[in-house]
């Protein structure tokens, strides 16, 4: 393995003797100058790995250097070593991306340890985070044997993706394949759980976590006053981890007060959970009381077009009348901009609901487009590519004006997506609904070990299309499948983000709330 080379510029070079020697027992090659235009020379006769710079010298400054060194070689780490602790200057080597700033006299391990930060930060990462989750491997598998209520299922969800997140940058591959299959299993596991305790969920005096049809009532409205107007932003079909790598950009902006948990109702789909959200309703009740306003998975028409007119109802239910409050959807980038060039109009509003409908239209063109297929091949693209819309989309710019403007932010989503790998056939009629992870329709014909079956849609308070319909939901990373031109529809369907079914990814859903800075 060829030597680290280090450049180190002082004019008082021959004062840091021991320094060098100190580095070339440690292996390093070390080329000294004594001025700005030497060093500069230097960097043109030969690559070096690293450049320790010292502020103050006499001819070339050490930040006039800094900034001839950027342009020849933006990349190459710069180490600034100064007598000065003025701001000032401390500013300047920063807004020039130094790589690290020492005050002298630095004694050597100060710049061992700016080495190792500087050039070896990624491997001892790697090796840290795969020693770390190695340990909390066995503790994660101890978890997943007894883990047995709702709060044990997303404390361990939470888990699972924190080290989903760590792990996915480093070069041991086989650790996030070991992580894969925790994942599985954990989802094998909670479909098991959701088959045993969801019904029960419903039913009076029961121990239930908050869900899509409680969240806004238990959730949001103790958030809203008339002293601080509040936006609430659901974007459609978001994932945990998809909210975890959103979360630095945002805390540039806002301080988060609290970070909570709910879970989608059955199915993890738009049309019930966002309608249950803003309705405050389960899906057979909003059948019932608003017919005008609901439709079933065989009507024809938009499944969400009255999330306003539901918001409207339950904010007359609960009393909320005397709050001045809006709602805005959002499903393209057009209305996403004008909303951001008109955001200042919502200054006066207690409550601004904004949906936000973009994931959801990734994770379908994942399916249709050939090029999203192949940004979003796996779960770590995916987030990459979510987190690529979200910096430079109208989202953020409303975000960056809400905090300008003292609003309290909430961000939360509807229900998440699975990416689906594994087919299970299933026979219906040709008025089965469509979506890949449930079905409901008369006489269908399934893999009892791969679904979540309800006979009776009223015990999960799901509208019957008619006397003899049922509900199957699918586990895990399962895709309902019919067996005529099976092949064809298994191929095309792999592989893609789906939702409506039972797992982690679908049901666990962020709920987070923020301060301005």
């Amino acid at each position: 393995m060829s030597k680290i080379k280090i450049l180190w510029v002082d004019d008082e070079i021959d004062l840091l003797k021991p320094h060098i020697l100190f580095l070339e027992n440690k292996n390093y090659k070390v080329t000294t100058c004594k001025s700005g235009t030497e060093a500069i020379d230097a960097l043109d006769d030969e690559n070096f790995d690293i450049v320790f710079l010292d502020e103050n010298m006499p001819g070339l400054t050490g930040l006039e250097t800094l900034n001839e060194i950027k342009e020849k070689k933006d990349n190459l780490p710069v180490v600034m070593i100064t007598k000065s602790e003025e701001e000032y200057i401390m500013e300047e080597a920063i807004g020039n991306k130094i790589a690290d700033y020492l005050i002298k006299p630095v004694n050597p391990n100060q710049i061992l340890l700016s080495l190792k930060k500087n050039l070896d930060h990624s491997r001892l990462v790697s090796e840290k985070t795969t020693s770390n989750y190695q340990q909390e491997f066995r503790k994660i598998a101890m978890d997943l044997s007894m883990v047995n209520s709702y709060e044990e299922w997303v404390n361990l969800y939470q888990k699972l993706i924190y080290w989903e997140i760590q792990l996915e940058d480093i070069e041991d591959a086989s650790m996030f394949e070991i992580l894969e299959s925790q994942k599985n299993e954990a989802n094998i596991q909670f479909g098991k759980f959701i088959e045993k305790n969801y019904a029960d969920w419903f039913l009076p005096n029961t121990d239930a976590p908050i869900m899509s049809h409680t969240v806004f009532k238990e959730k949001v409205v103790p958030e809203i006053s008339k002293e601080q107007p509040t936006v609430l932003v659901v974007i459609d079909n978001l994932r945990y981890d998809q909210w975890k790598v959103f979360e630095p950009i945002i805390n540039n902006y806002y301080k988060k007060q609290k970070e909570d948990a709910f879970f989608s109702i059955l199915p993890t789909a738009t049309q019930y959970a966002r309608n249950a959200i803003f309705s405050g309703l389960m899906p057979s009740d909003m059948e019932k009381l608003f017919p005008q306003y609901w439709k079933n998975d065989t009507d024809d028409g938009g499944k969400n077009l009255h999330e306003a007119d539901f918001l409207s109802t339950q904010m007359k239910r609960l009393s909320l009348n005397h709050l001045k409050y809006e709602y805005h959807k959002i499903t393209n980038l057009k209305t996403g901009k004008k909303l951001a060039d008109n955001f200042k109009a919502l200054k006066n509003n207690d409550l601004t609901v904004i949906v936000y409908n973009f994931v959801d239209m990734l994770s379908h063109s994942k399916t249709e487009m050939e090029v999203v297929k192949e940004l979003a091949s796996n779960d770590k693209a995916y987030r990459s590519l979510t987190l690529s819309w979200f910096k430079n989309s109208p989202l953020l710019e409303m975000i960056q004006q809400a905090q300008q403007m003292g609003f309290k932010l909430i961000l939360t989503t509807d229900h998440g997506t699975i990416n689906v790998k594994n087919p299970s056939k299933v026979i219906g009629d040709r008025d089965t609904s469509l979506n890949l992870r449930y079905k409901t329709g008369r006489s269908l014909t399934y893999e009892d070990k791969d679904v979540l079956a309800s006979k009776d849609p009223k015990e999960l308070h799901l509208p019957s299309i008619n006397m003899s319909s049922s509900y199957i939901f699918a586990k895990s990373d399962l895709f309902f499948a019919y067996p005529n031109n099976y092949n064809h529809y298994v191929s095309y369907y792999r592989n893609t983000y789906q939702h409506g079914g039972v797992s982690l990814e679908e049901m666990i859903i962020p709920f987070v709330v923020f301060n301005p800075k």
